[in-house]
């Protein structure tokens, strides 16, 4: 059969491929419509299929809540130009909705597929990488921040109140979380490894300092002990001067919301989110 203009016009249309592509594949399968749609979908998923190793460095980050839920979705892909594709952005959307009629609370294969027909078409690596869901308690509030670039945010639950300058703080602590990415929420999350580490490099430090090392034990050791509680405020979120307020740390700026709607407040859920990690 001989493949028109119009056939290969058809078929581009239905499938996103390239007007080459699809004419060869009108030939390959002598004009039969269905066949060829198949022969493209089948060639676009081999081509995934070899980019599978690639490097996802680019991608999205999806926040939204309905009711006492917030989902968190993720999708990677190769290049910012599919990053910021409409369709990539789309797909994004309808697997946030997939996530709450379902029910879904981490990456399902049902979740993925959804991507595979844009993936097939633009023949890049993507996927879903990461999905989590929040719930909001009674008597809390909720902050979401996605940055600008959609390669960072933060969801923050403060609870103890609805106040509305709760939610004005909640919502602050998720802007600060973006702007200063502490590695850890608070002290009890950091690894004793981790410590000892910083311990041996600050020792280490202080025995090239000919006047810390002449310093009495007990005294050397207080300064590192001191060394290593700045470093962990450095590190730890709650005790981080607030990114509004300098003077004071988070913990400092949460009690004193707590005292202007008179309510004792705690955080519940925190989750910093930085593309790829």
């Amino acid at each position: 059969m001989a493949v028109t203009a119009t056939m290969v016009k058809e078929l581009r249309e239905a499938t996103g491929a390239g007007m080459l592509d699809c004419k060869k594949a009108l030939a390959d399968t002598n004009g039969d419509f269905d066949a060829a749609a198949k022969l493209l979908k089948e060639k676009g998923l081999a081509a995934v299929a070899k980019r599978a190793e690639r490097a996802t460095s680019e991608g999205r980050i999806f926040v939204r809540q309905v009711g006492n839920k917030i989902a968190v979705v993720e999708l990677v892909c190769e290049t910012d130009f599919v990053a910021n594709n409409a369709e990539f952005v789309s797909s994004g959307e309808k697997i946030l909705d997939e996530v709450f009629a379902k029910g879904y609370t981490k990456v399902e294969k049902e979740l993925n597929d959804i991507l595979l027909e844009f993936a097939t078409r633009t023949r890049e690596n993507m996927s879903l990488s990461k999905v989590i869901v929040v719930e909001v308690p009674e008597n809390a509030v909720a902050g979401i921040y996605v940055h600008s670039d959609f390669k960072s945010g933060a969801v923050t639950i403060v609870k103890g109140s609805t106040d509305d300058k709760v939610k004005e703080f909640a919502r602050d602590c998720c802007m600060h979380l973006s702007a200063f990415t502490p590695a850890y929420i608070k002290k009890e999350d950091v690894p004793q490894s981790y410590i000892d580490e910083q311990k041996e490099i600050f020792e280490a430090q202080m025995a090239q300092d000919e006047k810390m090392a002449s310093k009495p034990e007990n005294v050397r050791a207080g300064i590192l002990q001191g060394k290593i509680n700045k470093h962990l405020a450095e590190i730890c979120f709650v005790d981080q001067m607030f990114v509004k307020d300098d003077k004071k740390s988070v913990t400092a700026k949460l009690d004193e919301v707590g005292k202007e709607v008179g309510a004792k407040l705690e955080f519940g859920q925190v989750e910093l989110l930085i593309l790829g990690k």
